[in-house]
C-alpha cells in the first residue's frame, strides 16, 4: 500500500514548491489553487487510511457502504485538476471529457473518489516520459461509465488476468521506480463490485491501457 500514500505526498510536496515560486509567490489567486490541492490530497491520505481499513472488512465481509447523491462528473474533474499537477510536472497532458448528461449515481463518495484517483495514480505511473491521459464519462441506459486511458507501457494478456488479484504486481521490466497495483486494483474492483457495478481494462503491450468502470444510477436490493 506504500504508493497509495506516497503519491498524494509527493503531490503535496510539488504544491508546497510550487507556493514558494517567485512566480506564484505573488499571486493570491494561484497560492488559493495550490493551498486547496495541499487540502484536497491530505484529506485524501485520511482516505486512504480508511481504505486499509475497508480492505480489512471487505475481507471479513464486514462493511456497509455509506450510500448518498453522488455526481460522478465532479468526482473525475476534482481528480483530474489533482492529478493535472503530477502530469505537467513531467510536461505531460490529461484532458477529461465530461459526456454523462445525468451524472448522478447512488453511491459511497469516499470510495468512488479512491477508485478514480487509483485509476489516475496507475495511468501516470505507468506512462512514459511525457504522460497522455484521457479521462472521459458517459451514460448508459442504467448508469454512468468512466472511462481512463493512457498510452503508457500496457500489460500482457497475461497480466490482464491478474491484475485485480490481491497483491499482484504487473511486471514492467527495468522500471523499478514503479511499484506494482498490488492491493489498489483489488480495492478498487471489489469497490466497483459493491456498487453492482463492474469494470474492465483492454491493454496492449506498448501501446497503453483502458479501464472502463460501469456505475449503477442506482442500487437495487442489496440483501
Amino acid at each position: 500500500m506504500t504508493h497509495e500514500f506516497k503519491t498524494p505526498i509527493a503531490t503535496i510536496s510539488l504544491a508546497t514548491d510550487s507556493i514558494t515560486n517567485d512566480a506564484v509567490i505573488g499571486s493570491a489567486d494561484k497560492i488559493k489553487r495550490f493551498a486547496s490541492i495541499i487540502k484536497q490530497e491530505n484529506k485524501r491520505m485520511l482516505n486512504q487510511v480508511e481504505k486499509v481499513l475497508q480492505m480489512a472488512r471487505i475481507d471479513k465481509q464486514d462493511f456497509e457502504l455509506k450510500l448518498t447523491k453522488v455526481n460522478v462528473n465532479e468526482v473525475v474533474n476534482q481528480a483530474v485538476e489533482n492529478a493535472r499537477l503530477k502530469v505537467v510536472k513531467r510536461e505531460g497532458i490529461i484532458d477529461a471529457k465530461l459526456l454523462a448528461a445525468n451524472p448522478y449515481v447512488e453511491a459511497d463518495l469516499t470510495h468512488i473518489s479512491n477508485i478514480v484517483h487509483n485509476l489516475l495514480d496507475n495511468a501516470e505511473k505507468y506512462s512514459g516520459e511525457k504522460p497522455e491521459i484521457k479521462v472521459s464519462t458517459q451514460n448508459s441506459n442504467k448508469g454512468v461509465s468512466i472511462e481512463i486511458k493512457d498510452k503508457g507501457i500496457g500489460m500482457t494478456k497475461e497480466s490482464i488476468k491478474h491484475i485485480f488479484d490481491k497483491f499482484y504486481r504487473v511486471h514492467t521490466g527495468n522500471r523499478h521506480d514503479v511499484k506494482g497495483f498490488g492491493l489498489g486494483l483489488s480495492y478498487v474492483k471489489a469497490l466497483v463490485s459493491a456498487h453492482h457495478g463492474t469494470i474492465n481494462v483492454d491493454s496492449e503491450l506498448g501501446l497503453g491501457s483502458t479501464f472502463t468502470v460501469f456505475l449503477p444510477f442506482v442500487q437495487e436490493d442489496r440483501t
